[in-house]
């Protein structure tokens, strides 16, 4: 699956207003994040190095202590365990993330969703 239009993927519901469509290689995972307006990505933390990038909207986001108001453009860097957040002011918002290691968790719901397993060869 070298090639894949993010437009097409199935998405799942990760939390209430977010939706999400995956692709991972071995070592790391994309998640095309589409978020309503008042969307919340409640406090949490994994054990993934995370990196984002906005691609449309508004979204305050906080990671640790510190908070930023984000829109196109703006990236963002989420260490290993580290508590972050975010609320979408302005939607619909597009996020796409990347994390390292894979999301099991992410990738279990969605084969579970898409009713295929992790040995699904895609063509």
């Amino acid at each position: 699956m070298p090639f894949v239009s993010s437009t097409k993927l199935p998405k799942i519901e990760l939390f209430p207003g977010a939706m999400s469509g995956i692709i991972a290689g071995e070592q790391i995972m994309f998640s095309f994040l589409e978020m309503e307006e008042g969307s919340q990505v409640p406090a949490h933390s994994h054990p993934h190095e995370q990196a984002g990038l906005v691609l449309e909207g508004k979204l305050q986001f906080k990671i640790g202590t510190e908070e930023k108001i984000m829109g196109p453009g703006d990236a963002f860097i989420v260490p290993a365990n580290m508590v972050h957040s975010g609320t979408v002011l302005k939607g619909p918002a597009k996020v796409l993330d990347a994390f390292s290691p894979l999301r099991e968790d992410y990738l279990e719901s969605y084969n579970e969703y898409t009713q295929t397993s992790g040995s699904t060869i895609w063509d």
